[in-house]
């Protein structure tokens, strides 16, 4: 077992927070502010990284580092769905087995991107893949 300080573990939480916390509030100025209705496969992923804010947060004030323990499933989750989104956006996915309708926004329509073509499903999973590998750190860093 690696010994940390736990200044290095607190830091690893906050960053993890701080990644759950910007993506919370980018996919709210998307949607709110933007006026860009999210996707089905969006809402499931938003489903994953709105608690994430929240449990992290309360993790960085208690200095909890077993917050892996109950994050970390959630951010595993939230990554798979996002990966599931970047296939579909990539094309890889059949059309038989998409999750979006003709009824509402396009999971891998052309208002599926931001900053002039960097597309949100691959934002969304890099900020998932990000906090699972904080999470792992943590863990990595206080279990024997």
């Amino acid at each position: 077992m690696t010994t940390q300080t736990p200044s290095h573990l607190w830091t690893l939480l906050l960053l993890a927070w701080l990644v759950a916390l910007l993506s919370t509030l980018s996919a709210l100025f998307i949607g709110e502010v933007m006026g860009q209705a999210p996707c089905v496969l969006c809402w499931f992923q938003r489903a994953f990284m709105f608690p994430l804010a929240v449990i992290l947060a309360i993790a960085c004030y208690r200095s909890d580092f077993a917050v892996w323990r109950y994050a970390l499933p959630l951010a595993g989750i939230g990554a798979l769905l996002a990966f599931a989104h970047v296939l579909l956006y990539a094309g890889l996915i059949p059309q038989p087995i998409q999750p979006c309708t003709a009824t509402g926004p396009s999971c891998s329509g052309a208002g599926m991107t931001i900053f002039g073509g960097v597309p949100l499903p691959g934002l969304a999973l890099f900020a998932f893949v990000l906090i699972v590998i904080l999470l792992v750190l943590i863990r990595r860093r206080t279990t024997p």
